[in-house]
């Protein structure tokens, strides 16, 4: 009896040690449940690439700049799904093959769950695929030239999103302002010979044709050429009364510096681009009155958002002019679209990302703009013609229409 009366003593103080390891497990569990709860669990990352060295690195870096922005002011508000947003952030050098490079990294090694970018034209190019194969939403926030809406013919289930006015739109808006506002009756295009400055002359060429117009001359040029005297020679003598223009900044100036140095003066209307601060800086007084299309200048804001936008990015980055203005609104807004969509979808998976941002719920006010529902299953451009309004540069700035 002694025996067995040892024995049920031991069993049952066996079954309460357990029971006392199992409700400290408990507790323990609780405990960090609560403690991940606290800290919000993993950051959710979002890519961004584009050029941050280079001739296109004030486009690159005011983009990067606005969604850095935008990224500080969701975190301090508590993140998204009650996580913080982590930045991925890769210098593309505004080279092709760098730019494929990059998002493969990006979406096999650091398992983005969003990509924002590019600039250039021929990096989305050569990278947008890689967003495709592997379905992670991607809002070019830059690239005018960039293939979008493009895509759904060989891809239905497009994953890229663009908030930029596209070429097709700003070459439009170039040959309006050119022909039925200013008058001018025979155009002469000079563009730099990238799949940017090609496709914005194809689709120049595109509009002059829909008009029954033809170009008189038509010239390109290499990035980091400064000499162009013998393309505009040849324009002015083929009686151009006015130059329509695509490239970027560095170039742009030498095409209006040459202007300067032939002795000819005529309008340059050109694309967006026209508006970078090493096309202004570089200009100088023979950038004046270069007209291009905007989706934002900071020198005519009106709207809070606006203001505090650049109240923000002037006291974060402590320049008064922002470089590439407009690069660095559609930045900032590219990331609060991004944020809304996972908001929406509730979760970081693609499919879901990209419904919502197909059909937003609810509506955005940002820098460049106000947005009902920016983007449709068959639409994934955001900016149209209502968003935009031409620039002009005016003694080192650009400013709106008749200011």
């Amino acid at each position: 009896m002694l025996k067995l009366s040892n024995n049920f003593y031991l069993i049952a103080l066996f079954k309460m040690k357990k029971r006392i390891f199992m409700m400290l497990m408990g507790v323990a569990l609780i405990t960090t449940v609560s403690s991940f709860s606290t800290i919000g669990g993993d950051p959710i990352k979002i890519g961004v690439y584009g050029p941050f060295s280079g001739g296109s690195a004030p486009m690159g870096l005011s983009m990067r700049n606005g969604v850095r922005l935008a990224t500080a002011e969701i975190n301090a508000a508590g993140g998204v799904l009650g996580r913080k947003i982590e930045l991925v952030e890769r210098d593309d050098e505004a080279k092709n093959e760098r730019g494929g490079q990059i998002m493969q990294e990006l979406l096999f090694k650091e398992d983005v769950s969003g990509i924002l970018g590019p600039v250039n034209t021929g990096v989305a190019d050569a990278s947008t695929k890689y967003s495709n194969d592997r379905k992670v939403p991607q809002i070019i926030n830059v690239s005018a030239g960039a293939k979008v809406n493009d895509l759904f013919a060989t891809n239905p289930d497009n994953y890229i999103f663009r908030i930029a006015a596209n070429d097709y739109v700003q070459s439009e808006m170039i040959i309006r302002e050119a022909l039925q506002k200013r008058k001018f009756k025979k155009p002469a295009l000079l563009c730099d010979d990238t799949n940017y400055g090609q496709g914005g002359r194809a689709k120049l060429e595109s509009a002059l044709a829909k008009r029954g117009i033809k170009a008189v001359s038509v010239g390109k040029f290499k990035l980091k050429d400064t000499d162009m005297t013998a393309q505009l020679q040849e324009a002015k003598n083929a009686g151009a009364d006015v130059l329509l223009v695509y490239g970027i900044g560095p170039e742009l100036a030498a095409v209006a510096n040459n202007l300067e140095k032939i002795a000819w003066k005529v309008q340059i209307i050109g694309g967006w681009t026209l508006s970078m601060s090493n096309f202004i800086n570089n200009a100088g007084k023979n950038g004046n009155g270069a007209t291009m299309p905007q989706t934002f200048i900071e020198n005519g804001v009106t709207s809070s958002k606006g203001s505090k936008f650049l109240a923000a990015y002037e006291a974060t980055y402590k320049e008064k002019n922002i470089p590439v203005a407009v690069a660095a609104a559609q930045g900032y807004d590219s990331m609060y679209l991004m944020k809304m969509a996972i908001e929406q979808a509730g979760t970081t998976e693609g499919p879901k990302i990209k419904a919502a941002l197909e059909n937003f719920k609810k509506g955005y006010t940002g820098v460049t703009g106000t947005y009902k529902k920016p983007f449709s299953a068959t639409d994934h451009e955001a900016i149209h013609e209502v968003n935009i309004i031409m620039g002009v540069v005016k003694d080192g700035i650009v400013v709106p229409p008749n200011k």
